[in-house]
C-alpha cells in the first residue's frame, strides 16, 4: 500500500509544481477553496498516509519541492479521499528577512509543512467554514 501512496504523491507533486508555475494564483486558490465532492470524517489513517507520502517524496533530492507545491499536492490527495483540509499561507520574519511557507491543516492539526513561527495570512479550503 505504501507504493500506491508514494506514486500518487510523486505525480501530485509534479503536477503541483507545474501548476504553481503555469496557473495564476487566483485560479489555484479558487480551486483550493472548493470543498470535496463527498465528505468523510473518520479517515485519520488515510490522512497520515497522505502526509507521510508527500513528505517522503518531497524530501528526495531529485524533487526539490518548496512549501506551496507540497501543500497543494497534499490538499489534492486529501480532497480525493473526501477529507476537507485547509491550505494555509503564512510568513515569518527573521531580522530583516521575510520568509513564506504553506501548510495543510486537518482539523486543528498541521499535517504537511508548517514550520513553527509562521503567522497565517490566508486559509483556503472546506475546513475553514
Amino acid at each position: 500500500m505504501r507504493r500506491v501512496y508514494l506514486r500518487e504523491a510523486a505525480v501530485a507533486l509534479v503536477l503541483a509544481r507545474l501548476a504553481v508555475r503555469l496557473v495564476s494564483p487566483a485560479r489555484l486558490f479558487a480551486w483550493a477553496e472548493r470543498p470535496p465532492r463527498r465528505r468523510r470524517r473518520f479517515a485519520a489513517e488515510e490522512a497520515r498516509w497522505v502526509a507521510w507520502a508527500v513528505e517522503t517524496v518531497a524530501a528526495c533530492d531529485a524533487m526539490n519541492v518548496a512549501g506551496l507545491p507540497r501543500a497543494l499536492a497534499a490538499h489534492a490527495m486529501l480532497r480525493r479521499r473526501g477529507l476537507a483540509s485547509r491550505l494555509c499561507l503564512g510568513v515569518a520574519r527573521d531580522g530583516s528577512e521575510v520568509s513564506a511557507d504553506a501548510w495543510i491543516e486537518l482539523g486543528g492539526d498541521k499535517i504537511v509543512g508548517g514550520a513553527e513561527g509562521f503567522t497565517r495570512l490566508a486559509a483556503f479550503g472546506g475546513a475553514n467554514r
